[in-house]
């Protein structure tokens, strides 16, 4: 996807640019990364043209949606606590088949003059210093062949081309996750199922095109429909509670069903094929060089898919890219083409530290409604106000405003270490008095209370508007989470705190 996309913005921009695609294999197999948000969404619909296609071809989603259960998992899905809207967005999403979206991207770019070759390996990788071309050699059943290229943008995912011969890949101590999955046919419709009071409490939308989550303590499990009656189930956890069964459609399926709410989805289910990866997370020493080389999707990082981010990440360091091959084509400096792949990539260093910092630690919230309510607006109040809405503005190509945001990456890292240590001291108190689960029946909330400012999301407005929404997001949660750590006590006098005071050394509690 981070390849196909990439080819087509690029032939796109530039419809005289000679662009080659080397593809492995000569069929699009199917490939996690189904569920994409707002603003890897907005570059499909934006930046590459796919409006229609994602209609006519792919589901429309509804969200992120989330369910919440008993200790034991046995509660019926009605009675599950929720997070999850009651109409679709106002800014699209899409649930997307991979392995048909890749093999549409084939074709689509074929009809628009780049050079796709499937069935090859390419190996022999030298890449060009100081001006010099990158040279490779792709072997398939024609034999082998020589190329040589001004840009050499690798997309080869977890393979990491480049990340090998570069010394880039960086293990991520901080964030030991693991995830097991499959595509599955017969999974029951979620619409179907529950008493008129559940399909009414969110007027009659359908849950089943939405990013279905069913948390627990340590993990989570998600459900994704895809065109042709196939589901996607999986779930991510941390690795140490990841189990080498899950690998097998019996033992995945087994753990599965031990949830009362999945066994009744899952009833009928039956794998077409499933796999697993012992650790998912990763991170990279680069993206972009002033070589004219870069990286994109998991070929430079991976963090966590509970938020769904991949897309996020390929929108864009594509979107540099593409800037970066179309300044080189108009004639700048290779030192101002230098200078510009250098600021790109301390921007994308900061997001990769950034989105880490959502889940490092974090995992232990999931399973109680009242704890993942308050990391969930958190971090997509701040999401809308801080990452969609400059993405939607093209404010990551504007030099300035990535200077600005370099400067205040230590207050922004800094900021997230302190919610994450509030949420764990918050959580930490729940658990001592035995009210994690307290709420995890009967509730339900449609997740855009921390949203109200919607209506400016991609709209013009200044820095002084965008800080003082962060810091009334900021205020908002740690009010509910300060009073849910005091609860059942006098309340400590918490007067309104100043965005600074997020920011600082101190801690929040």
């Amino acid at each position: 996807m981070a390849g196909g996309t990439l080819a087509r913005q690029l032939a796109l921009r530039m419809p005289d640019l000679h662009v080659g695609v080397f593809e492995r294999t000569d069929e699009a197999p199917h490939k996690l990364g189904e569920s994409m948000v707002e603003l890897s969404s907005n570059y499909f619909v934006r930046k590459l043209g796919l409006s229609s296609y994602l209609y006519d071809r792919q589901y429309p989603k509804n969200g992120l949606r989330f369910f919440f259960d008993s200790p034991s998992l046995d509660q019926p899905l009605a009675a599950m606590s929720e997070i999850g809207s009651e109409a679709l967005p106002f800014h699209p999403a899409f649930q997307i088949d991979r392995a048909t979206l890749d093999a549409d991207l084939r074709a689509m770019n074929a009809r628009a003059g780049v050079r796709v070759r499937t069935g090859v390996r390419v190996h022999d990788v030298a890449l060009g210093e100081g001006g010099e071309p990158h040279r490779f050699t792709a072997t398939g059943r024609d034999g082998a062949e020589r190329f040589e290229a001004r840009w050499l943008l690798d997309a080869s995912g977890r393979t990491r081309v480049v990340a090998k011969l570069r010394g880039l890949h960086e293990p991520e101590p901080g964030l030991a996750n693991a995830s097991a999955w499959g595509r599955f046919e017969g999974v029951a419709d979620v619409d179907a199922l529950g008493d008129g009071a559940f399909r009414e409490r969110v007027r009659h939308t359908t849950r089943r095109l939405s990013t279905l989550h069913f948390l627990r303590e340590g993990a989570w499990v998600w459900l994704i429909p895809l065109r042709g009656g196939v589901t996607s189930v999986g779930i991510v956890c941390e690795a140490a509670r990841w189990r080498p069964e899950w690998r097998t459609p019996e033992g995945l399926l087994g753990m599965l069903r031990e949830q009362r709410a999945l066994a009744e989805l899952l009833a009928d289910a039956k794998a077409v094929d499933t796999g697993a990866y012992a650790r998912l997370a990763y991170r990279t020493k680069r993206f972009f060089s002033r070589d004219r080389w870069g990286c994109t999707g998991e070929s430079a990082c991976f963090t966590d898919p509970f938020y769904s981010p991949g897309a996020d990440f390929i929108a864009l360091e594509n979107d540099m890219l593409c800037d970066l091959v179309e300044r080189d084509r108009a004639g700048e400096s290779l030192d101002a083409v230098g200078a510009r792949a250098d600021l790109y990539d301390a921007f994308m260093r900061m997001r990769q530290e950034a989105a880490l910092r959502l889940y490092r630690g974090q995992y232990g919230l999931l399973g109680s409604y009242e704890l993942c309510k308050l990391k969930w607006d958190n971090d997509v109040g701040a999401y809308y106000n801080l990452w969609v809405d400059a993405y939607m503005r093209d404010l990551h190509l504007d030099e300035a405003w990535l200077r600005g945001q370099l400067a205040q990456q230590p207050f922004v890292l800094r900021a997230l270490d302190n919610f994450a240590a509030l949420f764990a001291k918050v959580e930490a108190e729940v658990r001592r008095r035995g009210t994690y689960h307290a709420r995890n029946a009967g509730e339900w909330n449609n997740g855009r209370d921390c949203l109200w400012f919607m209506g400016e999301v991609g709209q013009p407005r200044d820095e002084a508007r965008v800080l003082a929404l962060t810091e009334e997001i900021f205020q908002r949660v740690f009010a509910r989470a300060a009073a849910l750590h005091d609860e059942g006590r006098a309340p400590a006098s918490r007067p309104p705190r100043a965005l600074a005071s997020f920011l600082g050394p101190k801690p929040l509690l």
